[in-house]
């Protein structure tokens, strides 16, 4: 499988099998904008390597919810 399939079983790909591509499934207007922002390209990272991964952002509802801060600790959006 490729990363392209695998991305788009885990979005757009769920979204539809559960009746709400109209509602999530793809970072598109109007559609619930639930995401997160890493430091890693995973499409193009070494698979060995995408473990290492680190999430920086957390956005539910199109609202930032979560920010790693520079010092490493976590800290909660408002």
């Amino acid at each position: 499988m490729s990363f392209e399939q695998a991305l788009a079983g885990f979005t757009r790909d769920a979204a539809y099998a559960g009746f709400a591509e109209q509602k999530f499934g793809a970072l598109e207007p109007g559609k619930w904008a639930d995401f997160i922002i890493v430091d890693t390209d995973v499409a193009a990272a070494d698979p060995q390597e995408i473990g290492k991964t680190q999430v920086l952002q957390t956005w539910v509802a199109g609202k930032k919810v979560w920010q790693r801060p520079a010092s490493g600790t976590a800290e909660r959006g408002r």
